[in-house]
């Protein structure tokens, strides 16, 4: 598949290659660095995912995860409040909510 990373359109916009495949294999390394508490590597590779499949919902729940592991709530926040976005009754909804009130009491 020909990838139109670099390319540019009339007005200049950057496009991002779409890859399923590759994002899935992100999302794959990345599990592996989070069992191991290797968050930061995680985060990295969950972050490399959504170039590759924009609003993947695993990808951006991770995300979420991994942020607020490492103590960055505000990130956390926003890619919890992302997922369920994209999906609002998906599998780790209630997890999200769970963890947008977890973090709503440390303000």
């Amino acid at each position: 598949m020909p990838s139109l990373a670099g390319g540019t359109g009339s007005s200049g916009d950057q496009f991002q290659p779409w890859d399923p495949l590759k994002s899935a294999k992100d999302v794959e390394v990345g599990d592996f660095y989070f069992r191991r508490k290797n968050y930061k590597a995680a985060l990295d590779r969950y972050k490399e995912a959504l170039y590759y499949k924009d609003n993947d919902a695993a990808a951006t729940y991770h995300i979420a995860v991994c942020h607020e592991k490492l103590g960055d709530k505000a990130e956390a926040r926003k890619y919890f409040e992302q997922y369920l976005k994209i999906l609002p009754e998906g599998p780790l909804a209630r997890e999200a909510r769970a963890s947008l009130e977890r973090l709503d009491g440390h303000k």
